[in-house]
């Protein structure tokens, strides 16, 4: 697929960098740039990145859905969703390696969303995260409703989702919201540097550890214990396994293939 708004790079570090690219629209999320989006993930997945980073170019991650870009205002604002949001969001949870956010500014509604379901999420600390949707008589959308809640608690989703305010960076930290806040400056070295560690993983531990780490709220203990002893049965058989504990009885730092 030939992308116009977002670019993919494959990094040699061993991960994957999806920028989304439309800076003099604030990376603004219309359908043909989610579609892209999912694409891109979707393609990072396939291929041998071993961790996937999303960022926005310019001055911000992204403004959210592409209003300005409608032509009109649509009969069924959920149809958008159906065809383009949640499948990319869809696709992103169903990576089997793991997922950073490098924040660079205003994270706004299916933004905030997109920025909030990575795995780490790291913010410059100019950057801010809004759920815009009730300043229009929307309700949030794109995961919000299923993310807030888990990542923040009810009573702070609640007040994200119903004053539509902004939540800077720092607060967001605070709030559980995101991994950590960095200098502006070192944003990209902050978050490539999370890549590389990650992409240098035991990559199929790490996406067990995803996939286990997202299912966890919705399983009762004895359902999670059953979860891990399978998932702790796959990361045993891997290559991985066997030669990072020869690396740990002779002494010396593993390293890690993949597989």
């Amino acid at each position: 697929m030939t992308f116009e708004h977002i670019r993919l790079e494959q990094h040699p570090a061993g991960f994957a960098t999806v920028t989304i690219a439309r800076p003099d629209r604030l990376n603004a999320l219309g359908g043909q740039t989610v579609d892209e989006l999912r694409a891109a993930i979707e393609a990072a997945g396939e291929s041998e990145a071993r961790c996937l980073l999303i960022t926005g170019e310019g001055r911000g991650f992204s403004s959210g859905a592409d209003l300005a870009g409608e032509a009109g205002l649509p009969d069924d604002v959920g149809a958008s969703l159906e065809r383009h949001f949640n499948p990319m969001l869809e696709a992103l949870f169903a990576l089997d390696i793991p997922v950073v956010a490098a924040v660079n500014g205003p994270a706004a509604g299916a933004g905030c969303s997109l920025a909030l379901a990575a795995d780490i999420v790291v913010a410059a600390r100019s950057a801010y995260f809004l759920q815009a949707f009730v300043n229009i008589g929307l309700i949030p959308d794109a995961g919000a409703t299923w993310l807030l809640p888990r990542l923040a608690g009810r009573a702070r989703a609640m007040e994200m989702m119903m004053l539509g305010e902004r939540v800077p960076a720092a607060k967001a930290a605070e709030w559980g919201l995101i991994s950590r806040v960095v200098d502006d400056e070192h944003l990209e070295s902050e978050s490539v540097a999370l890549a590389t560690t990650l992409a240098r993983g035991p990559t199929r531990a790490l996406g067990l550890i995803r996939k286990l780490g997202r299912d966890s709220e919705q399983l009762s203990l004895t359902e999670a214990l059953a979860a891990e002893r399978v998932a702790q049965r796959e990361a045993g058989r891997t290559v991985d396994f066997r030669s990072a504990v020869m690396a740990f009885l002779e002494k010396r730092q593993p390293r890690f293939e993949g597989r």
